[in-house]
């Protein structure tokens, strides 16, 4: 009975104990700080400021040492660092099974792909082998799977057909359809290389961020939409016409409607079974991927078994199914690519670089987060851009990396690109000794293999319930996307909707949030008080801020809203100043012309009565009349003193006050410009104007919270002068504030930069 006693007080001392501790926590984090008022003047000389020294990069380039070389060496063919250090007993057998899975997948989508991009079977196997083992040497990512994508293949399926479909084109090469198709594929796939590794080159990896993940998303959907639709002919069976540009998609589906009574059955039962068959596998291998070593492929049996079935059966002579032919067996010499080809061929080629560099490196960084390692944009965009440039010599069409095949490469136990490697090598094979086995594989099948892996893409439609509920900027981003990728097809749609995404920002950047802020109790902290109900207004004091930075497109907007929240109208009340006081210098100089013509009456008389007395005797000496004179001159200067004198005791009065105009209600305005991240000349400008339009109005402008780099910049353009100081520029509102409130104007024209701080 006594333990259970001593562990309740136990306990409850704990608990005690416990809440002491926090208790004491909370002490500890109130802190207090005294420390005097800074301006910029002083918070430079407190925290010994100093320019910081330019280094300039590119002197490094010209340096040459053997460290220098062997570093660069490294760093373009970065094999040469991994390899020798490669841990054989650790990664190897996890490589190889990853390999070996990978080029399973590799085959049957090599293929399909090739179909998708109007080229013959064998120009897939191709792609899957050159640019595979090319990456291999020159790659920076562990995981990701090289080769034959949808969204790459159904772009120069795009190229190819637009093109080969103009008989004239045809003439100029001097070539079948098929063989223009091929000369096509491989030119185009050796400007997308040259592209990508010229990028890489001069640093432009960079470019992939304008790529958003809403717009690469919904791109990527948009593609697979299309590439669907491009499957519909092998899964109906039908003969369709080339259809390319805009609205492509819209003539394509309503020209296999109307073709659907000519389809073939044979062709849809096959087109079903496959992908019944290929849907069974992934679902069981997703719910035994715990027990399975490696998933089953699915992909590969249903190729094996349909082309034995196929040629059993003989179900092209049978049922009229289309087949894939005759596949070509060993490597072919390499060609050069066509040069007339060039000018034809550089926007789509440009377009197809930036898409395929955009997936490659998305999946390159998810994987380098997950297993803690780090990909060179840069040296990404060079090798994949070898590939391509490389593969284009071989006959292959452009690749970039698939995400269910880096996925298996990944979960099979694939560390590094040795994977690859053995998955090129596989088909080598392939290419050299097996492809002709595939000749009876009936399209359909692979026309199946390529819509059941866009599963994954058509998953991508919940993005849109998603972003509903998250951001619907990103949300309008995606549908632009989608919408404009549909109906003006893959390049022209890359182009909107990189070009709408940028206009947004644009405007987002326009229409900031302009906030008035108040003291938070007892802190000096200041918050919106339209948000923060307990936030309270510092009497005499404003304090201002933008969302956003102020640049040559919301200046005017930041003046304007400035104003406005202020309450006053900053223009009303300078423009009824500057009427009064042109009235009142009016006033003023009708009075000294009255005085002035009152002053000249009164001398011509004293002269007509000189005139008189001087006539009337003779004998008075002329030093007398000088005197006379003397006298009347003495006269005149002293009504001119007078006059004067008055005038000095009458100013005229420039106050709002006296002049009848109301007062603002506050004597200081703080800008809170801790969100400027860079100022131009029209900024500036704005902000001059800020001051003198408040000046006039007899509020005066301090500045709070600005970075270094944007002060250097104000320096540089000239914002400071005699009327504005690094004195009206604080390190903090609280600090602006503070002096704001001690400081206030005994007079129009005391100004600010007069108070030694």
């Amino acid at each position: 009975m006594g333990l259970p006693d001593g562990s309740d007080h136990g306990t409850q001392q704990t608990q005690a104990l416990l809440s002491t501790t926090q208790e004491m926590e909370l002490q500890r984090r109130d802190y207090h700080v005294e420390r005097p008022l800074l301006n910029q003047e002083q918070l430079e000389d407190l925290g010994h400021w100093g320019p910081v020294s330019k280094t300039y990069q590119w002197r490094t380039w010209f340096r040459c040492s053997r460290a220098r070389a062997h570093a660069l060496l490294l760093q373009h063919v970065p094999v040469l660092g991994w390899l020798p250090r490669y841990p054989v007993r650790d990664w190897l057998l996890g490589d190889v099974l990853s390999g070996l899975s990978v080029a399973i997948m590799q085959l049957p989508q090599g293929l399909a792909y090739a179909l998708l991009a109007g080229l013959p079977p064998m120009f897939g196997l191709y792609s899957s082998f050159y640019p595979v083992f090319v990456y291999f040497l020159f790659g920076t990512s562990r995981h990701i799977s090289v080769g034959t994508f949808a969204v790459m293949s159904v772009m120069v399926g795009g190229v190819t057909e637009s093109l080969t479909a103009d008989k004239a084109f045809l003439q100029s090469l001097n070539a079948t359809a098929d063989d223009a198709r091929v000369q096509v594929a491989y030119t185009l796939s050796f400007l997308v290389g040259l592209f990508q590794v010229g990028l890489g080159l001069v640093h432009f990896g960079f470019v992939v961020t304008y790529l958003s993940e809403p717009l690469v998303r919904s791109y990527t959907t948009a593609a697979s939409v299309q590439v669907l639709v491009s499957q519909l002919k092998y899964v109906f069976g039908i003969k369709l016409n080339s259809h390319s540009g805009p609205l492509s998609v819209i003539y394509t589906v309503l020209e296999v409607c109307s073709q659907l009574p000519e389809t073939v059955p044979g062709t849809v039962v096959t087109a079903i079974v496959a992908g019944v068959v290929l849907v069974m596998v992934k679902l069981l291998n997703e719910k035994l991927r715990r027990h399975l070593p490696l998933p089953i492929p699915g992909e590969l049996l249903t190729l094996i078994g349909a082309t034995g079935i196929s040629y059993g059966v003989k179900l092209n002579e049978t049922f009229q199914v289309d087949i894939v032919g005759n596949i070509t067996t060993g490597l072919i010499p390499p060609v050069v690519p066509k040069t007339e080809l060039f000018a034809t061929l550089v926007g789509n080629a440009f377009a197809i670089a930036v898409v395929g560099f955009a997936i490659a490196i998305s999946l390159g960084k998810i994987f380098a987060l997950r297993h803690g390692y780090r990909v060179d944009s840069n040296q990404e965009l060079v090798a994949l851009g070898l590939s391509n440039l490389i593969g284009g010599f071989f006959q292959c069409f452009p690749v970039s990396c698939s995400m269910s095949r880096s996925l298996v490469q990944e979960s099979t136990g694939g560390n590094t690109q040795v994977a690859g490697a053995i998955s090129s090598l596989f088909i080598l094979l392939i290419i050299v000794k097996l492809g002709e086995l595939f000749r009876d594989l009936p399209k359909a099948v692979l026309a199946a293999v390529i819509i059941v892996n866009l599963k994954g893409m058509m998953k991508q439609f919940s993005d849109i319930c998603t972003l509903w509920k998250a951001n619907r900027v990103d949300l309008l981003i995606w549908l632009v996307t989608f919408v404009a990728t549909i109906l003006l097809n893959l390049d022209i749609g890359l182009a909107v909707s990189i070009v709408f995404s940028l206009l947004l920002v644009v405007v987002r950047m326009q229409l900031p949030h302009y906030s008035v802020l108040g003291q938070v109790p007892d802190t000096d902290i200041y918050r919106d008080v339209a948000e923060y109900s307990g936030a309270e207004e510092v009497p005499g004091v404003k304090v201002f801020r933008s969302s956003t930075t102020m640049y040559f497109a919301n200046a005017e907007l930041f003046s304007d809203s400035l104003k406005q929240k202020c309450g006053v109208d900053v223009d009303y009340l300078i423009t009824q100043k500057k009427k009064r006081i042109r009235k009142q210098e009016m006033k003023m100089k009708r009075m000294k012309k009255a005085k002035k013509s009152q002053k000249q009456d009164a001398s011509s008389k004293i002269s007509s009565v000189s005139v008189n007395v001087n006539t009337s005797f003779e004998d008075i000496k002329s030093n007398d009349m000088e005197g006379s004179e003397a006298k009347v001159h003495q006269g005149e200067e002293l009504e001119d003193g007078v006059a004067s004198n008055q005038d000095a005791k009458a100013p005229t009065t420039t106050t709002l006050q006296s002049l009848g105009l109301p007062q603002p209600g506050f004597h200081s305005l703080v800008l809170d410009l801790s969100t400027l991240s860079f100022v131009d000349t029209v900024c500036i400008k704005s902000l001059k104007n800020i001051f003198r339009d408040f000046r006039e109005i007899e509020v005066e402008v301090y500045i709070a919270a600005c970075y270094s780099p944007v002060v250097t910049q104000l320096e540089a353009g000239h914002f400071f002068d005699d009327s504005i100081t690094k004195q009206h520029l604080f390190a903090s509102v609280h600090d602006a504030v503070t002096f704001a409130l001690h400081h206030q104007k005994s007079s129009p024209k005391s100004p600010v930069l007069a108070t030694k701080l």
